[in-house]
């Protein structure tokens, strides 16, 4: 066994989660000092109510509305602790459900006009922490660390893993 545990301070892994969790935090940050939020939820993020969990149905969320199964699969979710994030931004206003007119028994969870003010703020955030990593690393590393990331991410894309390919590679 080596003696030399450095590693674990420093893999890909560890560095990719900080990153992250930073980001994520900038985010809920500013989210939380923007006037454009309704009050409630600025409260909420600027005591840490609003957690990197709760931006899961801000990123995931379609425009059009989605299904529950929709959104724990593109988050990474189970469906139960995706149906508790959307309990609580339901209870927020920040998203209702809705019969899905396609399936009688489904529901579609929707922005509410306060969920689309905050997809607008968090979207504002968002371009905000970004000018500030670039701000930081160089516009240079910054470029390369997006290319990067956009490549190792892979068939994970912006909508998360497809079931079927993921079935795929494991059945390979």
């Amino acid at each position: 066994m080596a003696t030399d545990d450095s590693w674990r301070l420093t893999h890909l892994g560890r560095l990719l989660g900080h990153a992250a969790r930073r980001f994520d935090e900038r985010v809920l940050q500013l989210m939380a000092r923007d006037v454009e939020v309704p009050l409630a939820l600025s409260n909420l993020a600027a005591r840490a109510q609003v957690s990197a969990a709760h931006v899961h149905i801000t990123r995931h969320v379609a425009l059009e509305g989605s299904r529950l199964t929709d959104l724990a699969l593109s988050a990474g979710m189970t469906k139960q602790a995706m149906g508790d994030l959307v309990d609580q931004c339901e209870a927020w206003g920040l998203v209702r459900r809705e019969p899905d007119p396609k399936d009688a028994r489904g529901r579609i969870v929707r922005f509410t006009p306060t969920g689309l003010a905050w997809l607008k703020a968090f979207q504002d955030a968002v371009a905000q922490a970004e000018a500030e990593f670039r701000a930081e690393v160089g516009d240079e590393v910054a470029t390369v660390v997006a290319i990067g990331l956009e490549a190792y991410a892979g068939e994970w894309g912006a909508s998360g893993p497809s079931p079927r390919r993921t079935r795929a590679r494991v059945a390979t």
